[in-house]
This record gives structure tokens, sequence and C-alpha cells, in this order.
């Protein structure tokens, strides 16, 4: 019998990143006919996600939920702000930093919003049960890296 080919370690079709990158890419170029008529990047939406969700936070605990930096979320909030969405202002919590909160506007963009759930949905062509089992994978990989990123990296080495 002729021995089977050894699977390549290294072939980009069988990388995890590699298929969570374009995933991520396609995904949310599927939510862009969505958010582009709210006037909204992908970004900005999953910060409008958390506040509607959660009401007014500060931008750490929002940076927190997003698993963003600070630095990177800055300029979305800013732009929320300038698109008349979200006020930043001293959290009554802690003066020294910001909480931002929703317009009026920002809020009643929820209503626009609830149809996109079903929208992705219908544009994916996957049943919701497959979806669920993929959020719920994708939810334990991102466990598994925070664990591994909170781990000190091994040489490879024996010490």
């Amino acid at each position: 019998m002729p021995a089977e080919p050894s699977v390549d370690p290294l072939a980009l079709e069988h990388q995890v990143c590699y298929a969570l990158s374009v995933a991520a890419r396609n995904v949310v170029a599927v939510y862009r006919p969505f958010l582009d008529p709210m006037g909204l990047t992908h970004p900005q939406y999953l910060v409008m996600l958390a506040l509607w969700q959660h009401g007014a936070l500060s931008v750490r605990r929002l940076s927190d939920l997003l698993q963003l930096d600070p630095g990177t979320l800055s300029p979305l909030v800013k732009r929320l702000e300038a698109g008349g969405l979200v006020r930043r202002d001293r959290d009554p919590r802690d003066e020294r930093s910001l909480a931002i909160a929703l317009t009026d506007s920002g809020r009643a963009l929820r209503d626009e919003a609830e149809r996109i759930p079903a929208g992705i949905v219908d544009r994916l062509g996957m049943d919701v049960a497959e979806l669920t089992a993929l959020h719920g994978a994708l939810t334990q990989v991102i466990a598994a890296s925070q664990r591994a990123l909170d781990r000190p990296a091994r040489s490879g080495t024996a010490s």
C-alpha cells in the first residue's frame, strides 16, 4: 500500500488564523449594506451594540467589553459623537474618567438596527442553529486565546 501523503503543517488552508481572518473580513463585508445607510462602520456598530445593551459606560468598561485598546476606541467614539449618536461626559462615579452615553438619535437608531440580525442570517443563508454553534465555538476560541495570552510564552528550549 502506498504511504498516505503527509499533511503540510504550514498549508495555508489548514491554518486556523487564516480561516478566522478570511471569515471575519467576509462577514464584516456582509454587514456593510446594512450599516452604510445607518452611517455606521462595523466597529462603530459594535460600540452602539454595547451602549444599547448596557447604557452609559466608562471608556474603560467599553474598552473591556469590546476588547479594544482605548487608543483604538477613542476615534470611534469621537466619530459617533460628531454624528450626534453619543456624547462624552464626565463619569458621575469618577470625575477623572469619561462616560459614553447615547443621545436621543443614538437610542432611536436601535429600532433600525433591530432588523440587522435577521438580515445577516438571511444573507449568509445559514441556519440559526449553525450560527449559534459557530458562536459557541468562537467564544471558546476567544477564551482559549485569552488564556494563552495570559501565560508567559515558552521559548521551546528546556530551562
